[in-house]
């Protein structure tokens, strides 16, 4: 029994699998911050293989629990139900895997949880355009069943909802934005910048271009190259810093060795303490992505005093501090965007000054973007959820 006697309230997320990426890694800071006592997390994943935040899921008292066969109807819904009936009962699910949710949500319904979360992180709709007829299909009738299904929905931004839930979304009280918040405690730390570029072996005077994303389309770090390659043209001390992992690696990496920048650009992979390395390696955060949800790294990229150039396809929700901020459009060519990189880096120096990264971090503690405020909006939601039942 939580808190005041009050019944635990039993929540199940739905996600591909706990790998380090921008849901996960903010449900991990809800996981590690919500009252515990008053509500219990599980995660309903579609791998067998182990994933980055596994191991502290469990030590923090929550389940991992394979569901295979999204692929297949048939093989999931029995899966599905069988999970259901063996963990639970629940009284919501909350599920994170878009379109998909409308399946998740429909078989949820059939079982008899009460509550059920359709999330929003990403906003697709240019992919929408250019879908196949099959594909099409398929997302009307996900969006059929989500409306039908869901007792209640979030979305990451206002791009995001409209995205899943139509244009008219304001108008059904089941929708709204709830911004993803982040744990801002390993932004407040004492850093030796020295000593970080030591370890990842950059040089000492380089700058850094850095960039944090899963090696995906979505995050274009083709585009990126090629702006970077622009930019070594210009400035030998230039180092691009990539964190992350994806199947498209491979691919980068090959292009990264045919413009001959295999010295100047280095593959850091999954890591755990990217505040670190935005601390004490990156001087400039660039993010041509083709679309997103929100684009929560670019909110801890701020944190960190960062000054931060991306693509105009990022909602604006993502833009809190100004000074820091400088939007482009990907129609404009590399050339163009490493320019206005130069020209940002030139200017940067007080970027390096503690006291302005120390007033960078304050905006951000005050913002809504805050896991202390975003906590105590997420446990009101299910509260909310849970008794209107």
């Amino acid at each position: 029994m939580g808190k005041g006697n009050k019944k635990q309230i039993r929540i199940l997320h739905v996600v591909g699998g706990m790998n380090r990426g921008g849901v996960e890694t903010w449900l991990m800071h809800v996981l590690r911050n919500i009252d515990r006592d008053r509500f219990h997390m599980d995660f309903l994943v579609h791998t067998t293989e182990p994933c980055a935040y596994d191991d502290e899921i469990r030590e923090l008292g929550s389940r991992v629990i394979s569901c295979m066969h999204p692929s297949n109807p048939l093989t999931y819904t029995r899966n599905f139900k069988r999970i259901l009936g063996e963990f639970g009962p629940y009284d919501i699910i909350h599920s994170h895997v878009h379109y998909f949710s409308g399946y998740t949500l429909r078989l949820a319904c059939q079982v008899g949880v009460p509550v059920r979360i359709a999330h929003s992180h990403n906003d697709t709709s240019l992919l929408q355009e250019e879908a196949e007829f099959l594909r099409r299909s398929y997302i009307d009738l996900a969006k059929r069943w989500i409306s039908r299904y869901a007792t209640c929905g979030l979305a990451a931004s206002n791009k995001a909802a409209s995205d899943l839930f139509g244009e008219g979304w304001v108008a059904d009280k089941r929708w709204q934005v709830l911004y993803c918040a982040i744990d801002l405690s390993s932004f407040s730390v004492d850093i030796d910048s020295t000593a970080i570029r030591r370890e990842l072996g950059i040089p000492k005077d380089a700058l850094v271009v850095g960039h944090v994303g899963r090696f995906a389309e979505q995050k274009n770090h083709n585009f990126l190259i090629d702006i970077v390659t622009e930019i070594a043209e210009r400035e030998p001390r230039i180092h691009l810093l990539l964190i992350g992992d994806g199947p498209l690696r491979p691919v980068i990496e090959q292009k990264v060795a045919k413009m001959g920048l295999a010295d100047r650009v280095l593959f850091a992979g999954s890591r755990h303490d990217v505040p670190k390395l935005m601390l004490g390696a990156i001087d400039i955060f660039v993010m041509p992505s083709l679309y997103e949800g929100l684009g929560l790294v670019l909110v801890e990229a701020q944190a960190a005093g960062i000054p931060c150039i991306f693509s105009d396809c990022v909602p604006g929700e993502a833009d809190i501090i100004n000074p820091l901020i400088r939007r482009l459009s990907l129609s404009q060519p590399a050339s163009v965007w490493a320019d206005v990189i130069l020209d940002m880096l030139r200017d940067m120096g007080s970027v390096r000054d503690a006291s302005y990264r120390h007033d960078c971090f304050t905006a951000i503690e005050a913002s809504p973007f805050n896991i202390q405020t975003g906590i105590k909006l997420l446990e009101a939601f299910y509260e909310g959820g849970f008794e209107n039942a």
